[in-house]
């Protein structure tokens, strides 16, 4: 048992490993954000449709499921391209820094889709992940738009999240996701139909991006996934929590090594995500050992 909670802690690492390298394909692949996301989900959908046809796992949902994940996916796909766009007119690092406001914002929404009081000290976390991101934007003023966007990416990315707690209480995960993906998918097909977007040049990419896409939705999104499932079945919430939280370390890390150049942030930036990092990881510390007190 002992050993299977090791391999799974590591397996974790591994997917937040990936989940931080996802937004460095997102700033390698040179296409538009919203063809990316249109690659992204109909990959996606078709690598878990697989693995839901291997492990012989049923399709079918009821019509009020299905509704409820096609709004899902809409916000997805939605988060997604927010989340790219914020890359390309600014920085992985400048993205993932505005993405650790994420559990300020779930602390704020939580209580009104799962019928909780607020607690003090998440919004007192909050207001100082605010003042370190507040640093952040003071010395990387010309990244604001960067910042804007990725503030609305992490809010779409934290409803979407709220709402697929709810949904997987009674659903397959992967059922779940694959419907979502498709959802997004459909939804920016229908978009791109009426702008014209499906042009011969559109299909026509390179070799290195279409790697890059592959390697996108194939280990990051749908491996990342399915994977990310199985693990919680051996962690306790608190473990996986506190880990995922590590996301932006490794992406930001990632981005300096491989990326460089704009990449190479001021010394502030760097005082600022570390203050963020640390106020996150502190609010998983004691919410967990809050919850053992009341044991």
């Amino acid at each position: 048992m002992r050993n299977d909670n090791l391999r799974s802690y590591l397996n974790l690492h591994l997917i937040v490993f990936i989940w931080g390298f996802t937004a460095i394909l997102g700033a390698l692949i040179t296409i538009q954000s919203e063809f990316l996301v249109w690659y992204r989900m109909f990959f996606a959908a078709i690598f878990i449709a697989v693995f839901l046809a291997v492990t012989k796992k049923s399709f079918k949902v009821v019509p009020k499921s299905l509704i409820k994940f096609v709004v899902v996916g809409l916000l997805i796909a939605l988060h997604w391209i927010f989340f790219f766009e914020a890359i390309k007119v600014s920085t992985v690092s400048i993205t993932l820094s505005v993405f650790s406001l994420g559990a300020f914002f779930a602390s704020l929404l939580e209580p009104l889709f799962y019928g909780r009081k607020v607690l003090w000290y998440e919004v007192f976390f909050g207001l100082i992940i605010i003042a370190g991101l507040g640093l952040i934007m003071q010395v990387e003023i010309n990244y604001w738009n960067g910042m804007l966007l990725a503030l609305v990416s992490i809010i779409l990315g934290v409803l979407f999240t709220l709402m697929n707690g709810k949904l997987i209480v009674n659903h397959d995960p992967s059922v779940i996701s694959f419907y979502e993906f498709l959802s997004g998918f459909t939804f920016i097909s229908i978009y791109f139909l009426f702008k014209g977007s499906f042009t011969a040049d559109f299909f026509l990419q390179s070799a290195k991006n279409w790697i890059l896409i592959v390697i996108l939705a194939s280990i990051c999104t749908a491996y990342a996934f399915t994977a990310s499932v199985k693990v919680m079945r051996q962690l306790s919430p608190y473990t996986v929590m506190l880990t995922t939280n590590l996301e932006p370390v490794y992406g930001i890390v990632l981005a300096f090594f491989i990326i460089g150049g704009k990449e190479k942030m001021s010394a502030e930036f760097y005082i600022g995500a570390i203050v963020i990092v640390i106020t996150v990881l502190l609010n998983g510390i004691i919410k967990h050992y809050r919850k053992e007190d009341e044991l």
